[in-house]
């Protein structure tokens, strides 16, 4: 987990660090400033309101709560939503709603079989049973073996190219070579680049083209050596393997209901960078690397727009290793203790789902 501060058990007395946790279910549940008399309604312990008024006074300096006004209440911080959160997985992840993870399964199971669209049915669910903004990364094909190559001529020199893997994954990338191949030039470079690479996967074909080139180079007709050029430059996403990792969105209109995301210029922040993709890329990146799910509060991301929002996230496993990363983007007051199951049941679904599909 990401947390530069010190953690809360070695600031906090064990009052503290319940009131505090009363306060943070109080406020997801609630979505108003928390007062010392509800405080001590909710709390069940033996506190005056003058006693309560102190822990709370101690918490705002330490910076895990706030007060938006005078004598409103407190709110939590990203602080304190981190304790929060750190609490619920160092206990015992949360097992959610038997319903909803029941609904999960369920939908999971009559999902279309190939990869891409198992990926978006999980966003999908992801986002109608949490109301908030789901992604999940489409399936790494490093290890998925290549069964068809084919290069179709566009205008403008272009070509595009498309990757038929055993996996049932269909990718399509355009390139622009320096010049423009005639249909026939395209079919022949098709069919020579099928001999090599079908059976194999981007990595081993990359190997096996390099191979050719130093070893046979010399008995590659121009035909063979701009096959593996063109080739080469749609394996590699432009030379930049990350570009092509690529997510799935869904119910991203689902966070302009939130009673704290209600300024419009945030919302096109927001919108902004989903289409842009490359910093949700990058936490998503960092989650790969997670053991079980991972949550970034707020500030934590390091990326400014999403300073009001939260991601919880977790890898999906397939029997040949992490395949990719699924969760769901939502306002910092979000229900984590549903949110975390879910995220996690989801993840471990969508892993056995595409291997049962292999």
């Amino acid at each position: 987990m990401i947390n530069q501060e010190q953690p809360a058990e070695e600031v906090l007395s064990d009052r503290a660090q319940h009131l505090l946790r009363v306060l943070v279910q109080s406020y997801i549940r609630d979505g108003q400033p928390v007062g010392s008399r509800s405080l001590s309604r909710d709390a069940g312990l033996p506190l005056s309101s003058a006693t309560i008024r102190n822990v709370m006074a101690d918490l705002e300096e330490l910076g895990f709560v706030t007060s938006p006004h005078t004598s409103a209440g407190r709110v939590p911080t990203d602080r304190a939503y981190r304790f929060f959160v750190n609490a619920l997985l160092r206990s015992q992840l949360p097992t959610g709603d038997s319903a909803e993870l029941e609904q999960l399964r369920r939908q999971m199971g009559l999902a279309a079989d190939s990869g891409k669209s198992l990926v978006a049915s999980a966003s999908q669910l992801l986002s109608n049973v949490t109301q908030l903004a789901g992604l999940v990364t489409l399936p790494r094909t490093q290890s998925a073996a290549l069964t068809q190559i084919e290069f179709v001529g566009l205008s403008e020199n272009r070509v595009l190219v498309v990757l038929v893997f055993d996996d049932r994954d269909v990718q399509n990338r355009i390139i622009q070579p320096q010049r423009r191949y005639s249909p026939d030039e395209l079919r022949r470079a098709t069919n020579f680049l099928n001999d090599i690479c079908r059976g194999r996967s981007l990595a081993q074909a990359r190997q096996e083209m390099l191979r050719q080139l130093q070893e046979t180079q010399q008995h590659l007709n121009q035909m063979m050596l701009d096959a593996i050029s063109m080739a080469q430059t749609a394996f590699s996403g432009s030379n930049n393997d990350d570009a092509a990792i690529d997510y799935v969105l869904a119910g991203e209109t689902n966070l302009m209901g939130s009673s704290e995301l209600t300024s419009v210029d945030k919302l096109k922040r927001l919108l902004e960078a989903f289409s842009e993709r490359r910093d949700i890329l990058h936490l998503l990146d960092d989650s790969l690397r997670a053991d079980g799910v991972h949550i970034f509060i707020g500030q934590e991301s390091g990326y400014q727009i999403l300073d009001d929002y939260s991601l919880v996230a977790a890898p999906y496993s397939t029997s040949e290793g992490v395949a990719g990363v699924l969760g769901v983007i939502g306002p910092t007051r979000m229900a984590y203790e549903r949110v975390i199951p879910i995220v996690d049941l989801t993840a471990k679904l969508l892993g056995s789902a595409l291997n049962s599909r292999r």
